[in-house]
């Protein structure tokens, strides 16, 4: 896998689930979109990260989520946490 794979898979993967969950049409969720321009407000952020914890199986803390407002931001997040999870405890 090259180095930038993994960013572009994610990124596909947060765009698809953010269209899913909001109904929205897959080409209008692009890489650089903030959730504003989403229409997507707390409420609707709420239900994301919950269909975003499924499809990384992982646990996104509420302090986190609580300052994310765009794909970027959310992209990045997933990417710690990912590195974070398949990471030995002691680095």
């Amino acid at each position: 896998m090259t180095p930038n794979a993994m960013p572009e898979d994610v990124t596909a993967r947060v765009c698809r689930v953010i269209a899913q969950t909001q109904k929205l049409p897959p080409e209008s969720v692009t890489a650089g979109k903030t959730f504003e321009e989403l229409n997507i407000d707390s409420l609707d952020g709420i239900n994301i990260l919950f269909a975003l914890e499924g499809e990384f199986n992982l646990d996104i803390p509420d302090e986190a989520a609580r300052e994310i407002r765009s794909i970027p931001q959310m992209v990045e997040g997933i990417e710690k946490l990912l590195a974070a999870k398949n990471r030995p405890e002691n680095q």
